[in-house]
Formats: structure tokens, sequence, C-alpha cells
């Protein structure tokens, strides 16, 4: 039996490797686009910025090293043309010959990938792309001629990673984004904190502007900003490549991407797709979408290789969890974030919290800040993002598996996380959201959102800083009144208001502010993440409206 690959970089690899190993006889055809296979896509912005120093440190194998190991066929420079599934052959052309082809097959896989997406603007020749090695070459070479400046557009996971690194050679970048804020998988709240990242390391930023002409030598924004640009970088996303699959009657999904069943079976049963061309199924609404992970496509290959191998499957269904580095954070999320929630018309609850990495006695503690999402009623995990110097990675990744293995918010309390004062803390951080988390469910705690301060003190809420006084006049919320958690009970006839909104740095505090006021007859509700939330808000900042400009 032959199957035939279209394209040779993550899924496509994983299915013809697995593959191999099921069955060490079956024909197993690899046709590749660009002049490489099994390439570290994920690792290219870092070759630009020389922290990968050597370009063969992205290329994982050869058309030679996958015969010498697994017997494949592996054909670079090669594009198929079209899929004829009637006959069940695809027409192949050599780039570097120029001869074209018939290449017949019994199953045939589907992993060309995403293209990046190009706006249809004046100039837009100008600008470079990043999503193979050509690409990064091109790139390499014109950072290597030693530019000025340089504007990325875009400013997702690619836009923010290369920015970093074109900083990191000392040319002059701005990122332009045209939604008010980067990383759009972050909640508003979230997402400031690495706009401030970037602003102290030197990225200039325009934020809820778009680029709307590119000259000789700039690019030029909807605002009518005009920024300096002797290199473009062009990072607004990516479409699923679906233009063989749609030539040959395929199905494709409402998403834009092939419809594939919990095989990774298109609409012809003979065709699979996997990766960034292929919808997958979220895990929490079973709904169709995109999600452009190597990880995933890994996964869905080894699927696509054992249902060809008349081996047993499980389906994979998705939660999107995704992690990158902007200078010294590390910025991680899984699952919905907030800004879906809310449309979805799903009740949730939100508990935002600023741990320290590891113990903070211990030395070298850096403190993240933590968002966890859960529905309101059954305490399911819905999502969560982090942001820190260090740790997050961890905390992300275990509340990734818990939403995989239908661990609830409350029950986050009762995992048992390896602790030595290095490392974490007695109470983990992630421990600590399982408490707050069933303090709210219970009923025991009410919390408040920094978007909602306006409604509590339009309710006739007295908002009260429990921090120090010191604390309090180095920045506090307007409106807000001082009084220490450890002067409260002397205090107390000073709060005529029984509705009081109470916050501290970052939600500690106000909890046990909170829990005392109630026990005097107050109506207390604790500011979820404090002060240090909020003014990293957009109700502090006005991030809707302000454009950063470093």
């Amino acid at each position: 039996m032959r199957t035939v690959i279209i394209g040779g970089v993550a899924g496509g690899m994983s299915a013809a490797t697995r593959m191999r190993r099921l069955d060490a006889d079956a024909e197993i055809v690899v046709i590749e686009k660009s002049g490489h296979v099994s390439y570290a896509n994920c690792g290219l912005p870092y070759y630009v910025g020389g922290v990968i120093e050597e370009e063969e440190a992205l290329l994982l194998q050869t058309p030679a090293s996958l015969h010498a190991r697994f017997r494949l066929d592996v054909r670079i420079a090669s594009e198929v043309l079209a899929i004829h599934p009637a006959g069940k052959n695809v027409e192949v052309l050599n780039e570097i010959s120029g001869e074209k082809y018939q290449l017949s097959y019994d199953k045939l896989v589907l992993s060309p990938g995403a293209s990046p997406v190009v706006p249809p603007i004046p100039g837009i020749e100008r600008a470079m792309t990043l999503r193979t090695v050509e690409d990064v070459e091109k790139i390499f070479n014109r950072v290597s001629e030693k530019p000025r400046s340089a504007v990325v557009i875009g400013g997702g996971f690619i836009g923010v990673e290369i920015a970093e690194n074109l900083t990191h050679k000392g040319i002059a970048t701005t990122v332009v984004e045209a939604s008010p804020q980067l990383l759009a998988p972050l909640d508003p709240e979230m997402a400031t904190l690495v706009a401030a990242e970037m602003k102290r390391n030197g990225v200039t930023l325009h934020l809820g502007a778009s680029a709307s002409e590119i000259t000789k030598d700039a690019v030029k924004l909807s605002n009518g900003i005009e920024i300096p640009a002797e290199m473009i970088i062009l990072a607004i996303g990516v479409r699923p490549d679906i233009k063989l699959a749609k030539e040959a009657g395929l199905t494709i999904g409402t998403r834009g991407g092939i419809q594939v069943d919990d095989f990774n079976r298109t609409s012809n049963l003979d065709i699979y797709a996997v990766g960034d061309v292929a919808e997958k199924t979220d895990a929490i609404d079973g709904s169709s979408t995109l999600v452009p992970l190597a990880n995933l496509a890994n996964r869905h290959g080894r699927v696509v290789a054992d249902h060809i191998a008349g081996r047993s499957t499980r389906p994979v269904k998705t939660i999107g969890t995704a992690i990158v580095k902007v200078f010294e954070l590390m910025i991680a999320a899984t699952g919905w974030n907030e800004k879906r929630l809310s449309t979805s018309g799903r009740e949730y609850r939100v508990i935002h919290s600023h741990p320290n990495s590891h113990a903070g006695y211990y030395p070298g503690a850096k403190q993240m800040s933590l968002k966890l999402i859960f529905d309101a009623k059954t305490g399911e995990i819905l999502g969560a993002q982090g942001i820190g110097k260090e740790g997050v990675d961890k905390r992300i990744d275990v509340i990734a598996t818990a939403i995989r293995g239908g661990i609830t918010a409350p029950e986050l309390a009762d995992l048992e996380l390896a602790y030595a004062p290095p490392f974490g803390s007695a109470k983990d951080a992630i421990n600590m959201l399982g408490y707050i988390s069933e303090n709210i469910m219970s009923g025991l705690l009410e919390t408040a959102q920094w978007s909602q301060i306006d409604e509590f003190t339009d309710r006739g809420f007295q908002l009260v800083d429990v921090r120090t006084a010191s604390e309090y006049a180095a920045g506090n919320i307007p409106g807000a009144v001082s009084m220490p958690v450890d002067e409260i009970r002397a205090r107390i006839a000073e709060l005529t208001n029984k509705d009081v909104l109470v916050n501290c740095q970052v939600g500690q505090r106000g909890h046990t502010a909170t829990m005392l006021l109630k026990e005097l007859g107050f109506n207390a509700v604790n500011l979820d993440g404090g002060y240090l939330t909020w003014s990293n808000s957009p109700a502090a900042t006005n991030t809707k409206e302000k454009e950063y400009v470093s």
C-alpha cells in the first residue's frame, strides 16, 4: 500500500515516521514544496536574533537521514499541483527539473500547513513573512545588512517574538497591531503586562492602528502616523492552505479549514488532513476551531498513522495551550479567555492572583500574574493565563492537565505538587487558586472584578483600601479611603456605610479584611486581584484608547 503525504514538517512527518514504525513494508512518499523537511519552524525567530547561532540546528532531519533510518521517499522542492480523488493520484511538479508526473496513492495525507495572511495594501510586496526556512534566510540576510529600523505588522505570537529578536540585533523596532492589545489569547488586563515589557526593552508599539500603505522607506498607519521602516515583517496571522482540498472537492469547515472526523479523515475517506490546514474540535464546547500549534499537529499525525495501520485511536480535542517568551517574561494561556466567554452566554467566575514562583523567603522568587476562569455552577475549568519571569510554564501546564483530566477549580486545592523552597510553596500557586475558587463557589467569599468597580460604587459601596499607608500613598484607586487591615477594629466607627468594596495589593489581605468586616456586620466584597490587577487593566491605563509609543 502506498501512502502519499503532502507536507513534510510537523504533522506530515509525524504521520510518516509513525507509519513506518507500524509497518516496515509500506510505501511512504512525502512531497514537500520547500527545500527542507522536518525543521523547527517555531525556532525561526530565534535564528534571526542570534539566540540559535547555526541554521543547521533548526534542520532536524534531511531527506537522506529520513531515508536511512525510515526508508521514506522524501521529495523536496516538489509541489503537488492537483489531487484527483477519482483516479486516486496527485499531479506533482519537480521545481528543480521542471518535470511533471502523476503519483498514485492508496491513502493520502494533507499537511500543507497555513499561508501567511497578506493584506491588499499598497507596497505590501516589500514586506517579508516568516513561515519557512527560506523565509528566515531572507530575513537573516536582510538583518545582516544592518538596517536601522524595522516595522513588524502584527502583535501575535510570531510578531512579538520577531520584534524581540530584531531588538537583540540592535534594530529600532516598532510593532503595529490593529487591535487594542498584543496577543489576542490574553485578556486586556494581562496583555498590558506584555506591552509594558516590550516598551521597557525599547520596542515602540502602535496599538489600535493598522498599516494602510508601505512606501519605499516607511509604513503609513490608518491614524495618519508614518513610521520609518528599512525592513518590514508581516505577521498578522495565517490561514489554512486549502487550495488543493477545495479543488479536489473536499468539504471545507465553518472556520475555513478542512473538515475532518475523529480520525482526521476528510469527506473523502481515503484522504486525511492534519496540522494547520485541518479544523480541530474545541474541548470546551465541541465547536470547530483552528489551532496552529505544532504539538497538536504531531499528535494528529500519529492518529492518522494509527488509523491507516488499523490500530484503535481516540479523538484528540484541543484546549489551545500555548506559551511565548517576550524578553524576560514568559506568557502562557490555555482554554478560553474571558473575552470569548463573555460573548458565549456561559456563566463563569474569574480569579486573579499574583503569587511568587517559589517560596518567598528563598532567594530569587519572582512574582507571577495568574488568571483562572471556571464555570460558576460546576467549577469546570474553562481557561487560564499566566505571565511572569519564572514558574508560569509549570502552572499553566498543570491547569491544562487539569482541564484535560476533568479536575474542577476547587479540586486544584487537592493536588499534591512537588514542593521544596527553591521550587514552590507549601501552598502552591495552583493550590491557592483552588482554595479561592472553593471559597467563591461555597458562598463564603464574594469578589468583584476590576471592570465592576464603577458598578459597585454606583450601587453605594464604599471603596476601602486596606494596604499600608505607604502603599496607599504610592498609588491607589480613585475614591478609595485608606484603612490598613490591622487598624480596622480600632477604626471601625469611621465606616458609616455597611456596603464595602475592599481592595489590597493582590487580594490576600483584602480577603482577610472582607471576612473580618462580615463578622462585624458589614456587607463586604473583595476586589479580585487587588490594586495590582486594577493598575494593569484598561480601567487604569485606558489601553482601549491609548496608543503605546515608547
